[in-house]
């Protein structure tokens, strides 16, 4: 550790020492970072843009007077580096640090707290000086189940990014462990880039990036190519993949707030049919993208008569159901029974919403629930054979839970009998 001795007490001669052992990490070279190597890290990777990041660190005014330690809080300190969540000076620093470096970097105030300072800690206008040591760092998960990882070589410009429906221009390379198998420039168009066989995870990361971004992309057989594989590049099933990808240039699709009633209706109807398309082709995720599009631009819309609202009602329905379908495919239950409220909110006898939540609610071992939206549909329809059948097997299942139940009740009961006579036994033996 950086000790109050080992400081200098002025903003020069501070400088004059670190410039002397370190080296000015910031791209200009205005000597507004100066980095003291103390502990060299593992030789390798180093953190990108985005990555999550695990630091232990320790500030002081270059007087020497501490004013932060992670340390003695115990406590590592994480962020994602390079988005402008901490100081600048650690933003440029860490970027240029292996896991397990401890380096000492003198700031300048227009790379630290600036000519404010930090109230009763930094005086205005000062250098400081931090101790930092990385500990871990790795890449920003884009997906809850960890199935996209995106790791930013290159920071992207602006602050705009493709939504779906945006056709954008990429540079793209995929590989399969070492080997590269897809290289090339390609336009697709977000929400649709199945049809270029390009996965599921490029698609879903666009929304992410900005023109000019060159990232890598860590994708989960789910993001990639699934328990398919993709013949035409020779990969097989359940294959963890990698794409680099650089966004050259995209020319964004309109957001809802920007279109009017019309034009959000003429755009359902192609969505929808690509939708269908999708799930002919059993390409759920991708048709999911494709009705939950549609619901986002009408759920809140009213129509200026009977017919246009009608139609309105329609659409959002026949999403909400063919979603339901969607993630009945996908074994996603709980979305599939979500999708059926809402539609069951509008109309409480539609009866494919009735089926299709029985269905989930079955899948989910909720057999009386289930149950019970069968005999609704039958309700409905007395002649749907299907929900007949599904009766059928809800109440076996029932059956099949309480004898279980019954069973497993009167093993306990058994075994409490016969602890209870063992006690009993030995009692009496004592006595």
């Amino acid at each position: 550790m950086t000790t109050d001795q080992d400081l200098p007490m002025d903003h020069q001669s501070a400088t004059a020492l670190f410039a002397a052992k370190g080296i000015d990490v910031t791209t200009n070279k205005d000597q507004g970072v100066i980095k003291v190597i103390k502990r060299a890290g593992v030789d390798g990777d180093r953190p990108m843009i985005g990555d999550k990041v695990m630091v232990h660190y320790t500030g002081k005014l270059v007087t020497g007077k501490k004013f932060d330690c992670s340390r003695e809080r115990k406590e590592p300190f994480c962020f994602h580096v390079g988005k402008g969540q901490v100081l600048r000076a650690w933003d440029i620093a860490v970027l240029s640090m292996q896991r397990g470096e401890v380096c000492t970097l003198l700031c300048k105030p227009e790379y630290a707290y600036g000519a404010a300072g930090n109230p009763d800690k930094i005086p205005p206008s000062s250098s400081v000086v931090f101790e930092l040591e990385l500990i871990k760092f790795e890449g920003e998960v884009l997906t809850g189940d960890g199935g996209i990882v995106r790791r930013i070589k290159v920071k992207g410009e602006g602050y705009t990014n493709p939504n779906d429906g945006s056709i954008v221009n990429v540079h793209l390379e995929g590989r399969c462990g070492d080997r590269l198998f897809d290289c090339r420039d390609v336009s697709f168009i977000v929400g649709q880039a199945e049809d270029k066989s390009i996965p599921l995870g490029v698609d879903r990361a666009m929304d992410k990036m900005q023109k000019g971004e060159c990232c890598l992309l860590y994708l989960k057989p789910k993001y990639g190519f699934g328990s398919e594989g993709k013949p035409e590049y020779k990969i097989g099933p359940d294959k963890d993949i990698v794409y680099e990808i650089t966004l050259k240039d995209f020319q964004r699709a309109k957001d809802s707030w920007e279109m009017d009633l019309k034009e959000k209706l003429d755009l359902s109807a192609e969505v929808k049919s690509k939708g269908n398309q999708y799930f002919k082709a059993g390409r759920y995720y991708q048709a999911v993208i494709q009705y939950q599009r549609i619901i986002s631009w009408l759920e809140i819309e009213y129509g200026t008569g009977d017919m246009q609202q009608k139609k309105i009602q329609d659409y959002i329905l026949t999403s909400h159901l063919n979603l339901a379908l969607c993630f009945l495919r996908l074994k996603e239950f709980t979305q599939a029974v979500d999708n059926c409220n809402k539609v069951i909110e509008l109309d409480e006898n539609n009866e494919k919403a009735l089926y299709r939540r029985g269905e989930a609610r079955l899948r989910r071992n909720e057999f009386s629930l289930a149950l019970a939206d069968f005999q609704q549909v039958l309700q409905v329809n007395s002649a749907n054979r299907a929900a007949r059948a599904q009766i059928s097997i809800c109440q076996s299942k029932i059956k099949e839970h309480h004898e279980k139940d019954k069973k497993t009740y009167a093993n306990m009961f058994q075994k409490f009998a016969e602890r209870d006579a063992k006690v009993y036994n030995f009692t009496f033996f004592i006595f």
